[in-house]
């Protein structure tokens, strides 16, 4: 991408299908692929069908849909005539998409198939018709029109850098939900920048597993490919082991984003377990070079699971398990660590491959600042404050929550805590509302905690809160696992398998309290029977929880 070129997504849609036209550009795993020629041909008969449901400019667009190639279609056929993308997640209920779309106004609806069920009983005198993804049926508002994949548009749209592209609607794990109003400028830009991390080729392949709808994904999983010429797959179901696995042998992907819990139950589920099956073993992989050793063979036995030609593994979303990290570290695997959020488009930092320290989310991207605001004089902790061209414009009808985030001078607070070192690498401690203040004035990380609850055997996942002034763990285990170990609870839930879940706990809270510090001491750990409900970058939900 040149650095002079216009930031827009139709701009640089148009320049990608005019240098790679021929190059595959996605498809299903197994199934037909279309080229950029045929993308471009497809984008411009959906903007013909926007406009026969009298779309126009600036205009709210909504899709509530899977991701599939039609999705990325619909997407650049909605920003590329000027009118404003509203990506919905998948997962919200019922409510919370009614709530989306009554709160965008949007005019139109884009929905798959399989989501039909979430907009059955929802009505609005704005949204004009509802159209599925799949292939661009009409299913309600029908006013004589149908998609012609022959068609052309009937009107030329100019596209500015600074108008709205989209506008999403985030699920974050403090309730909310805000609509983060993202330009051409912010999206295009990430895109060009993220370049100076990780330089994507026509020969690329991605195989995309994140929702399309979280901005994570639509702009390094969809916009960065499409820019370069690049070909990215989908699944037709949940990356199940069982769909995941067949997927990756025959695409062999190169490029891949994910979230930490996805390596997390990889090293948890699969790695750690073949490390703790006799004390011997056990006791050698407590010593750096043999872990390594141990590490080395088991990454490469990963990284031909994966394919064998991964030469980027992005992992973002949330903060990896550091011992998940060290296993990466030892293995050579070709991982990446970004942070960033939905308000800024959304990479604010991020490590090379080859480049990464253990804790860290690396140094700044090109173009953009960070700085700790008020840091601590002895910790240099503080909140992360960010500028740059991917900034978002605000949260949508919200003027006083985007003033709250956005100073006058334009510096975005983050929410999250942390530090940036001598190298400039930065290293997230948490969320500035999840923190505890304890009894003395002491700050308590809980995500610190819980790192250290998830490095325990049989654990899954785990939340840590604050109730009557005492640290309490809520935590999921693997009773599988437990079942195998402790032949006992074979059987339905009794008073022994009671007993015997109660004593693990008790063994967990007292091995997390010699690992950390007086203040972070657990006083109390819960069996969570139910798994945590999560976002779209598989964050557990806190604020449900409190």
């Amino acid at each position: 991408m040149d650095r002079n070129q216009t930031l827009t997504i139709p701009f640089l849609a148009g320049e990608s299908c005019r240098k790679y036209g021929e190059n595959k550009a996605m498809g299903f795993v197994g199934e037909e692929v279309i080229t950029y020629n045929q993308l471009k041909n497809r984008v411009e008969s959906v903007i013909r069908l926007l406009e026969d449901y009298s779309v126009i400019p600036g205009d709210n667009v909504a899709i509530l849909s899977g991701s599939m190639p039609n999705w990325g279609a619909t997407y650049l056929a909605i920003t590329s005539m000027g009118a404003v993308a509203v990506p919905i997640l998948p997962d919200f209920s019922a409510g919370e998409v009614a709530n989306v779309l009554e709160h965008s106004g949007a005019r139109l609806l884009f929905v798959s198939n399989n989501l039909t069920q979430k907009v059955a009983g929802f009505t609005s005198e704005r949204l004009k018709a509802v159209i599925t993804t799949d292939d661009f049926t009409v299913i309600s508002g029908y006013n004589g029109n149908v998609y012609n994949p022959s068609i052309k548009p009937r009107n030329e749209y100019e596209v500015a850098e600074e108008d709205l592209a989209v506008i999403i609607y985030t699920s974050g794990t403090t309730g909310k939900s805000k609509g983060v109003m993202l330009t051409h400028k912010n999206i295009c830009f990430t895109a060009r920048q993220v370049m100076s991390i990780q330089y994507v080729v026509e020969s690329d392949v991605f195989l995309s597993i994140l929702p399309l709808s979280h901005t994570y994904e639509q702009t390094l999983g969809l916009i960065l490919p499409l820019f370069n010429g690049a070909m990215i797959w989908y699944l037709r179901k949940a990356p199940t082991p069982s769909v995941l696995l067949p997927a990756l042998e025959k695409v062999k992907p190169t490029t891949m984003l994910t979230v930490p819990l996805i390596m997390e139950k990889i090293y948890f589920g699969k790695v750690a377990p073949t490390f703790q099956k006799n004390r011997f073993v056990a006791g050698l992989y407590r010593i750096p070079v043999f872990r390594r050793f141990f590490n080395r063979i088991a990454g490469k036995k990963i990284y031909k699971a994966f394919g064998g030609r991964l030469r980027f593994f992005g992992i973002g979303g949330a903060k990896l398990n550091p011992t998940v990290e060290q296993f990466l570290l030892d293995a050579g695997f070709p991982y990446a660590i970004g942070y960033g959020l939905t308000e800024t488009s959304p990479l604010l930092a991020g490590t090379k491959v080859g480049s990464a320290k253990l804790g860290s989310t690396g140094p700044a991207m090109e173009g953009v600042i960070l700085k700790i605001n008020d840091p601590d004089h002895i910790t240099g902790e503080g909140e992360v404050w960010a500028r740059g061209e991917n900034v978002m414009k605000g949260y949508y009808k919200e003027p006083a929550l985007t003033a709250e985030v956005i100073t006058p001078d334009g510096w975005f607070r983050t929410g999250d805590l942390g530090h940036i070192d001598k190298n400039n690498y930065l290293s997230l401690k948490g969320r500035l509302k999840n923190m505890i203040v304890g009894s003395s004035g002491e700050n308590i990380y809980p995500e610190e905690i819980e790192s250290v609850i998830n490095d325990f055997g049989h654990v899954i996942e785990s939340l840590v809160v604050e109730k009557k002034g005492k640290l309490v763990a809520m935590v999921h285990l693997n009773i599988e696992e437990l079942q195998a170990k402790y032949q006992q609870m074979k059987r339905d839930v009794t008073e022994q398998a009671e007993l015997i879940i109660n004593e693990y706990l008790e063994e967990l809270r007292r091995y997390v309290n010699s690992k950390v510090n007086r203040y972070s001491q657990l006083q109390l750990v819960v069996y969570q029977a139910e798994p945590f409900q999560k976002t779209a970058t598989l964050k557990i939900k806190r604020f449900l929880y409190y």
